[in-house]
């Protein structure tokens, strides 16, 4: 398998569908990295630590990460499962940014973002990481988000592992269309 395969793979596992090779997520979605090995061989996928290592290490995203002493390994956000990430609530810059397709801008406008089967709406706090986002779903718009104002307003947020800054969700009152994304 190549690095990418294995980074979707590892997403698949340990933010969706753990029961696909056999393992269980504790309440706070870690998974034994020996289990995890020896789950993912039995089903022939071919991994071991040091490509395990490798590939968390690697990942531009940071979408994984180890315990302290490498003996358990987790997703950093993005779960359909329901697991407790133990992210404490801070406070988020002024502005936010979530980036989308075009086909989503109607829907996003009239109610929002929602965290729809995930456990979070994820927000970038830079708009090249928002673009790139956007990309995935086609033309790319990116939303500015109040973030500052929801967050006067009581609305919790939290700070991924990896720089993704994750909320409930986003009423439309706290969204504007960012007319600079397209660059």
């Amino acid at each position: 398998m190549t690095e990418t395969e294995i980074s979707k793979f590892l997403s698949l596992v340990l933010r969706h569908k753990p029961e696909t090779i056999g393992i269980q997520l504790d309440p706070n979605g870690w998974a034994d990295v020996d289990t995890l090995i020896d789950s993912a061989n039995n089903r022939g996928i071919k991994l071991d630590k040091k490509t395990l290592m490798h590939v968390v290490e690697t990942n531009s995203k940071k979408r994984f990460a180890f315990n302290d002493c490498f003996s358990k390994i987790r997703a950093s956000q993005g779960h359909s499962v329901e697991i407790e990430l133990g992210y404490s609530a801070q406070k988020p810059p002024e502005i936010l940014y979530h980036g989308t397709g075009e086909k989503s801008v109607i829907s996003i406008l009239e109610t929002g973002l929602n965290k729809r089967s995930r456990q979070h709406v994820h927000l970038s706090s830079d708009m090249e990481t928002a673009v790139k986002v956007g990309r995935r779903h086609g033309k790319p718009v990116v939303f500015r988000v109040l973030s500052g104002k929801m967050h006067d307003d009581k609305f919790d947020f939290f700070l991924s592992d990896n720089g993704v800054w994750l909320t409930d969700n986003v009423p439309a009152r706290y969204l504007e269309a960012d007319s600079d994304y397209n660059r």
